[in-house]
């Protein structure tokens, strides 16, 4: 409860300063649950009146910490990213801030997952959308669309920054883990087709490769730029 708290005071705090919610009391500041009922949202979503929110939260902080125990025990019901959506709509639904749910909530299910040992969550603005159509199925109790959002975004997040930086030169990795500012994956992908990066196929038919092969590959592409315009400018 302590730590959920905050996370909401140390997000908030800055824009409280510039813009506090117009309906807030004094101890409706950072860090301190509503004082208020919310109206229902347009997407039918109704919070709990705030009396309610210690010990919903309470339940909420209880079920999250005891998903660790359920995967190692192997007694986790269903795909562990529907209960990661299930969690995290749920916190959504008791709302306990007057403002700021949002960023608390996926905050919160990243330490979560870091402390579950699996790499945290980014929301890309191009996919708010598509998150926020998934937050309500799952409002619905339809928690799959969300559940695979969650999903491919730690699998983004694994290849993208951790992997990279835990794996060494020669290790084989998926191609998008080692995609950096001067190449792309899909550059990556044509010449691993076409034989000039050395990679493999893996079992699912994505390629893999090493830094290594990938350093190298850049450096050929480097010298065949300046062999094309040495020609050129022979020519000329």
């Amino acid at each position: 409860m302590r730590e959920v708290r905050h996370i909401h005071h140390l997000v908030m705090s800055p824009v409280w300063t510039v813009a506090p919610h117009p309906d807030a009391t004094d101890d409706e500041a950072p860090g301190s649950f509503r004082r208020h009922d919310i109206a229902p949202f347009s997407g039918g979503m109704t919070p709990p009146s705030w009396p309610q929110i210690d010990a919903d939260l309470t339940t909420w902080i209880d079920d999250v910490n005891s998903l660790g125990t359920q995967i190692s025990t192997g007694h986790l019901t269903g795909p562990l990213p529907e209960a990661l959506a299930e969690a995290h709509v749920r916190f959504e639904q008791i709302h306990p801030f007057l403002d700021g749910n949002g960023r608390t909530g996926r905050l919160a299910l990243n330490l979560a997952l870091v402390r579950l040992g699996y790499p945290p969550v980014i929301i890309l603005k191009a996919q708010r959308p598509a998150y926020l159509a998934a937050m309500q199925s799952a409002d619905r109790g339809e928690f799959g669309p969300l559940a695979e959002i969650l999903a491919r975004a730690m699998i983004d997040n694994l290849n993208r920054f951790i992997l990279p930086n835990v794996a060494g030169p020669a290790r084989l990795l998926p191609l998008p883990a080692l995609v950096d500012g001067d190449i792309t994956l899909v550059a990556l992908r044509q010449a691993a087709a076409r034989g000039r990066l050395d990679a493999v196929r893996a079992p699912d038919g994505s390629w893999q490769s090493t830094r290594k092969a990938v350093d190298a590959y850049k450096k050929s592409r480097q010298h065949r730029g300046r062999r094309f315009s040495s020609d050129t400018a022979e020519k000329g």
